[in-house]
């Protein structure tokens, strides 16, 4: 017998959905290319302080 879903087993399966659908957007707009697609976004430099970023 199952039962409901637990909070974090949600969690990381949007999670998961989220990451997948950012690499396939990522492939589809590079496609083709070389470069592997980086689904990450790099930490600020000094000089990116004025860019706000999402969060």
């Amino acid at each position: 017998m199952t039962g409901p879903r637990s909070a974090p087993e949600n969690a990381k399966s949007a999670e998961k959905r989220r990451l997948e659908e950012a690499l396939e957007e990522g492939l589809e707009e590079t496609f083709p290319a070389s470069d592997p697609v980086n689904v990450t976004q790099p930490p600020p430099s000094k000089d990116d302080r004025h860019i706000k970023r999402k969060g």
